[in-house]
């Protein structure tokens, strides 16, 4: 990079990045959003998920695969 190459880029990321205030706070307060967003994923977490279904099928083709791949019982537990 040359010096008009250097110029052209600390001016690029002058306009890009605004600048550091020393006492810079939110303009409003977060934390009553994150305790909402808390409350409202323990809430979610109550409720049975459809991914149940999910986790159950592949369960239950891994103990068709072990049924059927004796063989495989060991690499499986290796990977877990």
């Amino acid at each position: 990079m040359n010096a008009h190459d250097e110029d052209r880029m600390k001016q690029l990321l002058k306009q890009a990045v605004p600048p550091v205030v020393e006492d810079a706070e939110p303009a409003r307060d977060l934390w009553p959003q994150v305790l909402q967003r808390l409350d409202s994923a323990t809430e979610s977490a109550a409720e049975p998920s459809r991914w149940v279904w999910v986790d159950i099928a592949l369960l239950a083709g891994l103990a068709v695969m072990g049924a059927s791949f004796p063989a495989t019982i060991p690499l499986l537990l290796y990977y877990l």
